[in-house]
C-alpha cells in the first residue's frame, strides 16, 4: 500500500537509516522494485503501422534489459511534451512505454494548436471520430507492436493507462487484447459507464485485468452513482479494482500542463499507478 499512513511509516523507517525519501521516490521503489535513483532510459519517436495507416508515437524504455510494456492513451489534447515527460518518468521506474497519437488518422502530433490550453470544442470532432471499432483495432496494433520490441519483457503482462477520453479506451484495450493486458488505469476518464451493452466498464469486466479508476471530484458530483456502478460491476466479475474519488481534484488534474493540475493529488495517483503495475505486471503472462 502507498496511502498516507503507510507512506509515513515507511518514510520514518528510511529516515531512521539516514535516508531521505519523497513520496515520488517511495512510489517508484515500491511499485517498480527498482533503486531510488531513476534508471537510464532510451527514447525515440516511432511509427506504428495499424489497419488504418501509420501512427506517430513516442517510445521510451530502460536503456538495458527488458521491462513490462505499457500503452499510454493521452487526453483530448493528444500527444505532446507533457505526455512525453510522463512516459519518460514511467520508463525511469522500469517500464517500456508507448505513448500514442490517437488522432493519427487526421494529423500528426501536435494535434492541439495551443496544447492543453486549446478550447475543447475545437478538438471534439477528433475525439468523436474514435469509434469503438477504431479503439479496439488500434489497441491490438499498438500492443502487437510493443510485443515485438526487444526491450519489452515477453513473459510479463502489459499495462495500459488513459486520461480523460483515454480512460474508456484503456478499458477497451483490455477487452481487445485480454490475454496480454494485466492492468488498466483510468485517470479522470470520461464515459467509462454508459447504458449501452458495449459500455467500456462492461467490456473490461470480461477480462482478467486489475484496475485503478481515479475519479475527479467534480466528475463525481455530476455522476455520483458511477463509482458505485464500477465497484459493483468489477466486484461481481471478481476483478481487483481500486476505485477512488480524488477530493479537490478537478477533471484533468493529472497532466502537469493542465490548467487544473493538482500536484499533490497527481502524485498520489501516480504512486497508486506504480503500485498497480508492481502487482499486476510482476508475474508471467499466462
Amino acid at each position: 500500500m502507498c496511502d498516507q499512513d503507510h507512506f509515513e511509516k515507511d518514510k520514518q523507517d528510511h529516515e531512521a537509516l539516514g535516508l531521505v525519501i519523497t513520496r515520488r521516490q517511495f512510489g517508484v521503489m515500491l511499485g517498480a522494485g527498482v533503486a531510488m535513483m531513476p534508471v537510464k532510459v532510451t527514447e525515440s519517436e516511432v511509427s506504428v503501422m495499424t489497419p488504418d495507416g501509420t501512427a506517430d508515437c513516442y517510445f521510451v524504455h530502460p536503456a538495458s534489459g527488458t521491462a513490462p510494456g505499457v500503452l499510454v492513451w493521452p487526453d483530448i489534447f493528444g500527444l505532446r511534451p507533457s505526455f512525453r515527460t510522463m512516459g519518460k518518468r514511467l520508463a525511469e521506474s522500469g517500464y517500456s512505454v508507448l505513448v500514442v497519437n490517437p488522432f493519427y488518422r487526421v494529423k500528426k502530433a501536435p494535434t492541439a494548436a495551443k496544447g492543453a490550453a486549446t478550447p475543447i470544442p475545437e478538438l471534439l470532432p477528433l475525439a468523436q471520430a474514435l469509434t469503438e471499432t477504431t479503439q479496439m483495432t488500434d489497441a491490438k496494433a499498438f500492443i502487437g507492436w510493443l510485443d515485438k520490441q526487444q526491450s519489452v519483457a515477453k513473459n510479463r503482462k502489459v499495462g495500459t493507462q488513459g486520461y480523460c477520453m483515454g480512460g474508456p479506451i484503456a478499458l477497451r484495450t483490455a477487452a481487445a487484447v485480454p490475454d496480454r493486458v494485466g492492468a488498466v488505469a483510468s485517470f479522470h476518464g470520461g464515459g467509462l459507464v454508459t447504458d449501452m451493452p458495449n459500455s467500456p466498464h462492461l467490456q473490461a469486466a470480461k477480462t482478467k485485468a486489475q484496475l485503478l479508476i481515479a475519479i475527479a471530484a467534480n466528475d463525481d458530483m455530476r455522476s455520483p452513482n458511477e463509482k458505485n456502478v464500477l465497484k459493483e460491476t468489477f466486484a461481481k466479475a471478481n476483478l481487483p479494482a481500486e476505485i477512488e474519488v480524488y477530493a479537490g481534484a478537478a477533471h484533468g488534474w493529472c497532466p502537469p500542463d493542465s490548467g487544473v493540475y493538482n500536484e499533490p493529488q497527481a502524485e498520489k495517483a501516480w504512486s497508486r499507478l506504480l503500485v498497480l503495475y508492481g502487482k499486476a505486471l510482476a508475474g508471467a503472462k499466462s
